[in-house]
Order: C-alpha cells, then sequence, then structure tokens
C-alpha cells in the first residue's frame, strides 16, 4: 500500500513539474508572438488607413445596430397583441401621409420636387 501512495505521489509530482514547465514554456512563446506582432504593428503605415478604419468603424457600428434592432423586435414579436398594433399604426401613418400629400397634382408635383432636391443634394 506505501507503494502504491509514493508511486502516486511521484506521479503527481512529475506532473506538477510538466505543467510548470509547459505554464514557462507558453509564457516564453506568448511573450514571443506578441512582442512580434508589435513590430509588425509598428512597421504599418497608420496615416493611410484613416479611410479604411473608419469605414470599418461605420461598418461594425452599422452590424452591432442592426443585431440590437433585431432583438428588439424579436423581443416585441413575442408579445401577442403588440406586432398586430404597429402594423395598423403602420397603415394609419402611410395613410394620413398619402392622403396630406398625394391628394392633388400640386402636392404630387412638391413631392416629387422635394425627392429631386435630395437626390441632387446626396448624389450630386
Amino acid at each position: 500500500m506505501s507503494d502504491f501512495n509514493t508511486e502516486a505521489k511521484e506521479a503527481a509530482e512529475a506532473v506538477e513539474n510538466a505543467a510548470a514547465d509547459a505554464g514557462f514554456d507558453f509564457n516564453q512563446r506568448y511573450g514571443e508572438v506578441i512582442g512580434k506582432v508589435n513590430a509588425t504593428l509598428d512597421k504599418v503605415d497608420w496615416s493611410h488607413l484613416g479611410k479604411i478604419g473608419k469605414i470599418a468603424g461605420i461598418l461594425l457600428a452599422v452590424i452591432v445596430a442592426q443585431i440590437l434592432i433585431k432583438g428588439v423586435l424579436d423581443t416585441i414579436n413575442l408579445l401577442p397583441i403588440v406586432p398586430g398594433l404597429l402594423e395598423l399604426l403602420g397603415l394609419v401613418v402611410v395613410g394620413t401621409w398619402s392622403w396630406e400629400n398625394l391628394t392633388t397634382s400640386e402636392k404630387r408635383a412638391a413631392v416629387l420636387d422635394r425627392l429631386q432636391g435630395i437626390k441632387k443634394e446626396y448624389i450630386g
């Protein structure tokens, strides 16, 4: 029985020593990799990447906003009566806007003029 305990203790010590060596090797290797990454990043000319960074940031913000909006809409969709009420509200808003802006030819022409003005402003 004592031989078994002695062997178990020796095995446990061997495992601890191997883990300590592996931990040291990992820390050393991790430090080397981080050093190489930092050296590579220091060589990059970041002044030319301004537009790319802005585009990537905007794209990331849009993706996060879409995920949040989808979560909110999915939550609202789980409520039994709210989706139908929101559809009815959308129909009322579209109907009211159409009645106010599309009933006469002058109003329709004014809407087209506004749309063309917006198009010229943003597209050129």
